[in-house]
């Protein structure tokens, strides 16, 4: 079934395109979320219509967004949650909200709630890739990095930055101590 998506859809299409989908993703995930409508001939009509008076508009814009996508591209940004007993999982979630709030206290750049695309809100702590939809054809890619001064073991740049020769004698230790307990039980017992 061709479709109009109304929105981006991550992994299928951005806002304003014609793309082809089964029948049944089409009826049941994007027509009751409002993300597309049916592809008829005069919505397509006057889509391209639409599509051909924005062209000289989305030029100018997307200048501007290349210039955005050079700042934020690869940038990793993060977030303090609080977290409960299962080591992990947040009170809460980190919404589209969360990230344009951050997103414009450290970097100072204005994104708006609808460019960063989340499927499901973060619900837990470590890093998440999120897609910022900055214009028709420019998108960023930024890493939502969760974190939580208590549980530093969710924490890669922690894990990350540990010695390797510490990890390593770890490692030693462990595969040692148990081949020191057989050699000791097979040893016969004296008898007196």
């Amino acid at each position: 079934m061709k479709v109009i998506l109304k929105e981006t859809v991550p992994n299928l299409g951005k806002s304003g395109q014609v793309v082809n989908v089964k029948d049944g993703y089409a009826r049941n995930y994007l027509f009751p979320k409002g993300l597309a409508t049916v592809a008829e001939r005069n919505q397509i009509s006057a889509l391209e219509k639409l599509n051909a008076r924005m062209a000289a508009k989305q030029a100018e814009s997307k200048a501007s967004a290349e210039s955005l996508k050079e700042k934020l591209d690869g940038v990793t940004v993060k977030i303090e949650g609080k977290v409960g007993r299962d080591h992990g999982k947040l009170f809460g979630a980190i919404t589209s909200q969360d990230i344009v709030d951050v997103i414009k206290k450290d970097l100072k750049i204005d994104v708006e709630k609808k460019q960063v695309v989340l499927h499901d809100p973060i619900k837990r702590l470590g890093r998440t890739k999120v897609l910022v939809d900055l214009h028709r054809e420019v998108d960023a890619h930024i890493t939502v990095h969760v974190w939580n001064a208590a549980f530093p073991e969710f924490d890669e740049e922690v894990v990350a930055a540990a010695p390797a020769e510490a990890v390593a004698e770890e490692v030693a230790a462990e595969v040692d101590a148990p081949a020191e307990a057989e050699v000791k039980a097979e040893e016969p017992a004296e008898v007196s």
